[in-house]
């Protein structure tokens, strides 16, 4: 029985350890390609994730046109008109504000200026206020030797050296010119990618009716009714994401704009929509949001008190949003736990910058709708929700 025990085991046992390392490792091979792919084609992937994103907002819009008799080709047209449009006046409000900021920059300057030597001044008397009182001795030969050390010393009139050329410096170029030298390249290559946005857009919106059913076709049987439950969950978690941070980062525009313009601050009508928007931005949201309103205190209060005040209403502003709005607008629809958001965050901004911190988690949602909509990734499915 022993031996039988012994006998049978062995070759059950040996397969398992043959395959066991050669899984593990075709799986971290893939995985290191699939990370790969994702870092270095990074510019084109974004690209197209923000294109598919937009294709899901304007979606319902094209579906409204058409039901009214309009071609799915010239609905694409005007809802891709109506997203540019609302772009281009949302920049224009942002150039004037930012157009009359520019005239009061040397006035920001000066006193940010006259702050920064207020607080040298301050930092200088306190050292020597705790230097006089620690070590009055060491601050007294402190000063003797700077004395000495001050007086002039003479010296000999400086000769010319034979043999020695005069060397002459080149100023160094402003540090904007060297930025824009360096980032030339990359800056290029990101507008053209992003010129290309609009035209995806309207493309997956127009040839709706072929593309999916085409990529439907790619499935058979239970999988392609699993590829469409997952295509229409991404499309609704997509909608409701955006849509309902849109509408948060409305209302904190809107309440920031009104306690901005009441506390009194100047300019705004640009401060709020910036400390607004700028909250919902996952994880550093309170000091972006923070950053346009202090800055423009700048040029109007020199106490403590109306910083601390504009610090405290801006962070209830915040806790209150993402604790009781954000919870029942995008919640229900998100169901991601906290561990995943923080950890989606730090992947897709390693991989993608600032890109990949916004589209984290839009795209770790997505991940996990497919997840909960095929039976043999349900399990990843529970690990990633709420």
């Amino acid at each position: 029985m022993k031996g039988l025990l012994i006998h049978t085991g062995s070759p059950l046992n040996g397969p398992f350890r043959a395959l066991k390392p050669r899984g593990l490792s075709g799986g971290l091979i893939s995985l290191t390609a699939a990370i790969a792919l994702l870092y270095y084609g990074r510019l084109f992937l974004v690209t197209v994730c923000t294109a598919v994103i937009i294709n899901f907002i304007l979606e319902p819009l094209v579906g409204l046109l058409i039901r009214v008799r309009v071609p799915r080709a010239l609905a694409s047209f005007i809802a891709c008109l109506f997203a540019v449009c609302v772009v281009y006046f949302a920049g224009l409000g942002v150039y004037r504000q930012g157009a009359t900021l520019l005239e009061d920059v040397p006035k920001y300057a000066q006193r940010i200026g006259d702050l920064s030597d207020q607080m040298v001044r301050r930092l200088e008397s306190i050292e020597q206020a705790a230097s006089a009182v620690v070590a009055p001795r060491r601050l007294s030969q402190a000063v003797q030797r700077n004395k000495r050390q001050s007086t002039p010393e003479p010296h000999s009139p400086m000769t010319s050296v034979p043999g020695v050329q005069e060397v002459r410096i080149r100023p160094e170029r402003p540090p904007i010119v060297d930025f824009i030298d360096s980032h030339f390249g990359s800056l290029y290559h990101t507008l053209m990618m992003g010129s290309f946005v609009p035209f995806l857009v309207y493309f997956m919106l127009s040839w709706r009716d072929h593309i999916r059913p085409a990529f439907l076709q790619l499935f058979e049987g239970p999988a392609r009714i699993a590829a469409a439950t997952s295509l229409d969950g991404i499309a609704s978690m997509v909608r409701a994401f955006v849509v309902g941070n849109f509408l948060l980062g409305l209302l904190l525009a809107l309440a920031s704009t009104a306690f901005f313009w009441a506390f009194p601050l100047p300019y705004p009508m640009l401060i709020g929509p910036l400390s607004g928007f700028l909250s919902l931005v996952p994880s550093v949201g309170v000091p972006l949001a923070l950053a346009p309103p202090l800055l423009a205190a700048l040029a109007v209060y020199s106490t403590p008190a109306p910083y601390l005040i504009i610090v405290g209403v801006v962070a209830l502003f915040h806790l209150l949003a993402m604790n009781l709005l954000y919870p029942k607008i995008v919640g229900p629809r998100v169901h991601l736990n906290p561990l995943v958001v923080a950890l989606a965050l730090m992947f897709w901004s390693a991989l993608w910058g600032a890109a990949g911190l916004i589209l984290a988690i839009p795209l770790t949602a997505g991940i996990k709708a497919v997840c909960d909509h095929v039976k043999s990734l349900e399990r990843y499915g529970r690990v990633l929700g709420d």
